[in-house]
């Protein structure tokens, strides 16, 4: 064999062992978005796509809505191993549904490779403003106090049975020690207008949705449900500081399909890591009132499986079901 043929023969040979994620340079890197176009998830997704195009070449977003953001989630989890198709996970997606849906597509625990943690959005404990004065709450304390001295004389709303809002008000009664009534409403923004006409006392809202009005007024602020204080409300204490332990937010992050090689998860993960720590993505996510928590594969990896624990007690203890 010719030293030149013996060259091509190595260097073919090392082009079929490289990380197929070699193919992204040539070939688009699909990321799922179990949601709808226009959403916060699909509008960080797309400007993280943006970013990356010159370290990762073309990222293509497709939606897949429907299921309760299980049908997107699960063309993941049986993708090709091979770092084109990636998705995002979110709470739903891998803490909540696993216990909220009888029968699952896919194995939130085994059939994904986690990359990176993306953005957080913190959820607010906001009362209608009328009715704190009229009760005399101006605080966190205030609220769980009125509570117990008057069992069942509250209540709160949520978008609907098995919603963050509604699994956020079902833990707050259970740490607290209180009961209140659980209305539940067509989605966030029918719960949003009982709260603001003052058919409910309180609810767990995202804070993106309820900022206009609480900065208008009509809404009071009296926690936020992120174990610190959110950048985004600096003056509003968590409910973790009366209520130890207590977090409860909206996130989402990156995953690929389980078997996906180690390699190719680093590359990825760096990327968009640096991608989330770009200056203009931070001040397009302040604008949806959204953290980036930029993470290595294992911390988020940890922090899924922490999430998928936490929300089995929760889902369960509020009694919501989907068949």
């Amino acid at each position: 064999m010719t030293l030149q043929r013996r060259h091509l023969v190595i260097s073919a040979a090392a082009a079929l062992a490289a990380p197929t994620l070699a193919l992204a340079q040539a070939r688009p890197i699909r990321l799922v978005v179990p949601y709808a176009p226009g959403g916060p998830i699909d509008v960080t997704a797309r400007l993280m796509a943006e970013r990356v195009k010159d370290s990762l070449g073309t990222v293509i977003i497709d939606n897949k809505p429907g299921g309760g953001g299980n049908i997107g989630a699960d063309i993941v989890a049986k993708a090709a191993p091979d770092g084109l198709t990636i998705g995002i996970a979110a709470v739903a997606t891998h803490a909540i549904n696993p216990w909220l849906f009888s029968k699952m597509p896919y194995d939130a625990a085994k059939d994904f490779a986690p990359i990176t943690q993306m953005l957080r959005v913190p959820n607010v404990l906001v009362m209608n403003a009328d009715t704190a004065t009229r009760l005399k709450i101006n605080t966190l304390q205030d609220l769980i106090a009125y509570a117990k001295a008057n069992p069942a004389r509250l209540n709160y709303g949520s978008g609907g049975n098995g919603s963050a809002g509604h699994l956020a008000g079902e833990m707050f009664k259970r740490d607290a020690g209180i009961f209140a009534v659980h209305i539940p409403y067509n989605g966030g923004n029918p719960a949003q207008l009982a709260l603001l006409s003052g058919q409910v006392d309180y609810n767990f809202d995202n804070l993106a949705t309820a900022a206009p009005n609480i900065r208008a007024g009509k809404l009071k602020a009296l926690a936020v449900t992120t174990l610190g204080r959110s950048s985004a409300l600096p003056d509003i204490p968590p409910v973790a500081d009366t209520l130890k332990g207590f977090a409860i937010d909206t996130w989402w992050g990156l995953v690929a399909p389980a078997g996906t090689p180690r390699d190719v998860v680093q590359k990825l993960n760096a990327a968009f890591v640096a991608a989330l720590n770009s200056p203009e993505a931070k001040t397009r996510f302040a604008g949806l009132m959204a953290e980036p928590v930029p993470t290595t594969p294992e911390q988020f990896g940890d922090f899924m499986k922490a999430e998928l624990a936490k929300y089995e007690k929760v889902v369960k203890a509020s009694g919501a079901k989907v068949d």
